[in-house]
């Protein structure tokens, strides 16, 4: 800790700089060697480091999200990354924002206030060219988009706020709306120009060449109400917790509730095509299973089970009677 000087000592310094004992040229040299930091009153710094990185590690994983999202709805390679994550003034943004560009305003209920989701067309045109059947190239000259392109972009956004809540989920929950499509961010200012705003970039590489960003803008105003789940969402995720299982079970439980097909086979039997061509309704085709021998119960067309025919009521059905070690695959 640096040493208070007392009234005395101050006075003994004055006293030794207007008698020419101390060269006020020593004190500016001492004064520059302090390591002062600048601090600027009008663009404050309101998010911590903390819920900066916070931020970053939510938006890393809504890259994951988007990436295998993109790369399915759009059968091509779609890699999306977080590029930086940063506060700045409105005003900053919008100055740094292309034109032309596509600002989505959107809501996030039940917060308060506006956000925005800015596609640059460098990521959009490829998008769209591979909607319409291309190849996903950008074009050689970035020009305005048509109605009809918008109109694509807007359902493709809402495609991406749908997974934006998703990434969300675990620490807030909201649901993203479209307010409106907007092509020039120097028409509209939906946030105060001096409001400080969280800024998140990805990074879109479409394909092999093509190269586009996506900036979410979430103002602090707007955060505020989430800033406590920030921080305790970054204690959670990097303290060293140890599991309790309950992972495992909710995966369990869902993985009991997925459908599965079950087919009985009740016996096997080879016929020539001219038999088969024949074949009249009452003839008998004599089967490779006798009455006593248990069916064949598929799962999928793995053999897992054997069993006995019956009925339950007025439906046909198989009692299982013994499970199967290493069945082999259905035939066909």
């Amino acid at each position: 800790m640096k040493e208070i000087l007392t009234q005395g000592e101050i006075d003994a310094l004055l006293s030794a700089v207007a008698t020419g004992h101390i060269k006020a040229e020593d004190l500016r040299e001492l004064e520059l060697q302090t390591p002062y930091k600048l601090y600027d009153f009008r663009r404050p710094n309101k998010f911590s480091k903390e819920q900066l990185r916070t931020l970053q590690t939510v938006h890393e994983g809504y890259a994951r999200i988007l990436s295998n999202f993109l790369s399915g709805y759009l059968r091509s390679t779609i890699v999306v990354r977080v590029a930086s994550v940063d506060q700045f003034t409105f005003d900053d943004f919008v100055r740094s924002v292309p034109i032309p560009t596509v600002l989505t305003i959107i809501t996030l209920k039940p917060l308060k206030g506006m956000a925005v989701m800015e596609t640059n067309p460098q990521f959009l045109f490829p998008i769209i060219d591979l909607l319409f059947g291309g190849p996903g190239e950008p074009p050689k000259r970035v020009r305005e988009l048509t109605d009809i392109e918008l109109s694509v972009v807007r359902k493709l956004n809402k495609k991406l706020l749908e997974n934006f809540q998703l990434a969300w989920q675990d620490i807030y929950r909201m649901e993203p709306e479209i307010e409106s499509v907007e092509t020039n961010p120097r028409l509209h200012q939906i946030i105060s120009p001096s409001e400080i705003v969280a800024v998140i970039t990805l990074t879109a590489v479409v394909g092999a060449t093509a190269r586009g960003l996506i900036n979410i803008c979430l103002p602090h105003i707007m955060l505020d109400p989430v800033l406590m789940h920030l921080s305790s969402f970054y204690r959670h995720v990097h303290g060293a917790l140890v599991p309790d299982g309950t992972e495992g079970k909710r995966m369990e439980y869902w993985i009991e509730r997925a459908p599965v097909e079950l087919s009985a086979v009740v016996g096997e039997s080879e016929i020539t095509v001219q038999d088969l061509l024949q074949l009249q309704v009452g003839d008998v085709v004599p089967l490779s299973r006798r009455v006593t021998q248990d069916l064949d119960l598929y799962v999928s067309d793995q053999l897992k089970f054997k069993a006995q025919a019956g009925v339950l009521g007025r439906y046909l059905a198989v009692q299982v009677t013994s499970l199967v070690e290493g069945g082999d695959r259905a035939v066909g």
